[in-house]
């Protein structure tokens, strides 16, 4: 686009401080050798003329100099070689072995082309950004320094092509650029967001280039109901190549001061990270009473999250993560994290093509006001070995060891110990019409020690106490047919599923159930060998499980589902527990359906359906429809099983999720979600929720370009549990990329 379709009328005088770019293109590169001797300046012009009685060169017309890696162009240059004075005008550009290029009106440099004086003076850095003034001057190092001064990092033309003025810019009376340590430093500096908003920062300094640089970072400003107005402001402390600590002191209007640091170093085989949260304010420890400060008192309150990763070898790795809070309300009242457990994991694992050996630690610490500390589980150690050998003993077959050990311990509860080793053997096979065979043959031992198990308060989850072994077989069949061919315009496959295993009856109850307490039947599970989770059960009797998956592509378009059912031969009680649609001899009906419209519509559901009057007892929808940029997601969940009280892993809930993002504009968009608890006294009968309880939403908008990121959210939480009050929260986000750049 021509530059003057981009002007209106007036907008072509230059002011001072103006980012934008010089007509002028910088000097290319000498496409001859340079002299040897650094001392030389060699040059080309249209015309030169020399002086002699004054020792005076004057060359005009697309004027080049080179002199020890630092090159000038110019319209006219007057070279006094008595005086060492080298004077450019018109457009003028002096690049600099760094690669930053200088423009200007008239330079006076000296005969080295390293230092000297620049009017209405714009540097274009290598490393990004530019800076601007009205007169500036590089010394022999190649420091700049300009007064009336304005930078940025920011573009200064549009998509156009056309010259607009930069997201955020800073000018200042005086700036001083050091090439060497690449770092730019400010007097009597201001902010300036659009050309309009203005922040003052009387004397401050950032690095460009690609290499670190301690410093302050964005600030964040945030207010809410529990801790006031909170004010934000991180440093970065550079501590080498590879590792780096921010220490963030947050202060607020309604609390003691907290200080927050995160430390991060990167190894070569590996890196881990350290964030830490520590204070001294008033704790609640009455999680029922809204009211603040009752059964409270002062004492440190605090949080640590760490994890790390290394891998020794192509086999070998460790990795861990820590989080630990000094309190059950630390995070949600300084909004830091709503979980309502924090997991502890140490590993390290052997992984190759055909063997995994791992040895794990884990420790959860509750967060949730009515539960037990004492009773969370320690589970240290957890060793597992799996070994598939036999791949080439029969075409299609594979053998499957593992060996596996558990020691869960509880300060006020049951402690288990658990060991088995186990075999398993698949043999798949394509008959001569497509059938895919699969049979498998599983056997495994199992010896448990169990240890005070009256402190478990559901029978079923027990065991007996002390030695107790158990021996598992199982055999099962698995056949499905894959029937393809076009169809609507595209490619349809209907694939039949029919399974049979068979597995003698087992005294589940005589070891405890650690593991496998969250049983459902689901689509994911309703062909597997053990439908429960984990080891501690294991479904005995002889079943079959019947069931079709539907595929169709299309241009553009996929549809994806798959619905069964299972069927016990026996007629004895099942272990699984009412409601979870496996307690009868008749299971209920589960299936999923996908569908995916381009990458505009994804659309998945899940549900159980009763077998006797067809009684929605699982629908979970989960769907997103948009782009990248505009778009909406809609999550539903509703579990209607009636499942006794005791059993609190496998209550009744109902839960819908909403988030959204709407591009306003190239830059602008407004974004929000909301989560609202639909859970009943029907449903769950401990539930204090009406059927319609928000538990907390957020809504907000956003500008961010290349350059700038700008944001207000406003945050709701509607439960108060602790010092961690319901209420509003608001927050303001500034963010200026590319500073140091």
């Amino acid at each position: 686009m021509p530059l003057a379709l981009c002007l209106s009328p007036g907008a072509t005088a230059r002011s001072a401080q103006d980012l934008q770019d010089r007509a002028v293109e910088p000097p290319p590169p000498s496409e001859t050798p340079l002299p040897d001797d650094p001392n030389q300046i060699q040059f080309s012009a249209d015309l030169a003329e020399y002086d002699s009685s004054g020792d005076v060169v004057t060359v005009t017309g697309d004027v080049r100099m080179f002199r020890d890696g630092n090159r000038l162009r110019a319209d006219k240059v007057v070279w006094n070689r008595k005086t060492g004075q080298v004077v450019a005008e018109g457009d003028i550009a002096v690049t600099n072995p760094e690669g930053d290029t200088a423009y200007g009106d008239r330079i006076e440099l000296t005969d080295s082309l390293k230092d000297g004086m620049i009017d209405n003076m714009l540097v274009v850095l290598e490393q990004g950004g530019r800076l601007a003034a009205e007169r500036g001057t590089r010394d022999d190092g190649g420091v700049i320094r300009v007064d009336r001064a304005a930078y940025t990092p920011c573009a200064v033309v549009d998509s156009g092509n056309c010259p607009k003025e930069p997201s955020w810019k800073i000018t200042a009376v005086r700036v001083v650029y050091d090439p060497v340590k690449q770092r730019i430093r400010y007097t009597g500096a201001r902010v300036s967001l659009f050309g309009i908003a203005s922040l003052p920062l009387p004397v401050f300094s950032h690095s460009v280039g690609t290499e670190n640089a301690s410093g302050l970072l964005a600030p964040e400003l945030r207010y809410d109901a529990v801790n006031g107005f909170e004010v934000a402001l991180p440093y970065y402390f550079d501590l080498g190549p590879s590792k780096g600590l921010t220490v963030t002191p947050r202060v607020f209007t309604g609390a003691l001061p907290m200080l927050q640091a995160e430390y991060r170093q990167l190894f070569d085989k590996g890196a881990f990270r350290v964030t830490g949260y520590g204070t001294y304010s008033r704790r609640s420890d009455d999680f029922i009473s809204p009211t603040p400060g009752v059964s409270s008192e002062n004492a440190f309150r605090g949080y640590i999250d760490a994890a790390g990763r290394f891998q020794f070898d192509p086999n070998w790795s460790a990795s861990g993560s820590v989080r630990l809070a000094s309190d059950r309300t630390f995070l949600r009242r300084y909004d830091i994290s709503s979980d309502d457990r924090l997991r502890n994991n140490l590993r390290v694992e052997r992984i190759d093509r055909d063997s995994y050996f791992s040895i794990n630690g884990w420790f959860v610490q509750t967060l949730r006001p009515t539960e037990n500390q004492g009773l969370q589980p320690v589970a240290l150690p957890e060793i597992d070995y799996r070994l598939r050998f036999g791949q080439n003993l029969i075409p299609g077959g594979r053998f499957e060891l593992q060996a596996n050990s558990l020691a869960i311990s509880r300060g006020q509860g049951q402690d288990t110990q658990r060991a088995f080793t186990s075999l398993r053997y698949d043999l798949r096979k394509l008959t001569a019409w497509g059938q895919e065979v699969t049979l498998t043959a599983y056997g495994r031992g199992d010896l448990y020690n169990t240890q005070d198990t009256l402190a478990t308060t559901v029978a079923s989850y027990r065991g007996l106490e002390e030695f107790h072994a158990r021996a598992i077989g199982a055999l099962a069949l698995d056949m499905k047919w894959p029937l393809i061919g076009e169809a609507f315009g595209g490619t349809q496959r209907i694939t039949p599923r029919f399974q049979i295993v068979a597995a003698p009856k087992l005294e589940n109850f005589d070891v405890p159930n650690e593991d496998a307490r969250s049983v459902d039947l689901e689509d994911s599970n309703l062909f597997a060998l053990n439908r429960f989770p984990g080891y501690d059960r294991f479904e005995d009797s002889t079943r079959f499980t019947f069931g079709v998956d539907y595929a169709l592509y299309l241009p553009g378009l996929s549809v994806e589902a798959n619905v069964g059912q299972s069927y016990r031969l026996t007629s004895r009680p099942a272990i699984l527990p009412d409601g979870t649609g496996l307690d009868d001899r008749l299971s209920d009906f589960v299936g999923r359906t996908v569908v995916r419209f381009r990458d505009f519509v994804a659309f998945t559901h899940r549900y159980r359906l009763d077998k006797d009057n067809l009684a929605i007892r699982r629908n979970e929808i989960d769907a997103t429809v948009g782009s990248r940029a505009t778009f909406v997601t809609l999550g539903y969940l509703r579990l209607n099983r009636n499942i006794g009280f005791a059993l609190e892993d496998l209550q009744d809930r109902e839960e819908a999720r909403v988030g959204a993002r709407v591009q306003i504009s190239r830059f602008w968009s407004a974004f929000g979600s909301a989560v609202v608890d639909l859970t009943d006294k029907e449903e769950d009968p401990t539930s204090l929720a009406d059927g319609f309880e928000p538990i907390r939403h957020r809504l907000g908008v956003e500008y961010e370009d290349d350059c700038l990121r700008i944001g207000l959210t406003w945050k709701r939480d509607y439960r108060t549990t602790g010092d961690a009050r319901r209420g509003s929260s608001y927050l303001f986000t500034l963010a200026l990329k590319n500073l140091g750049r």
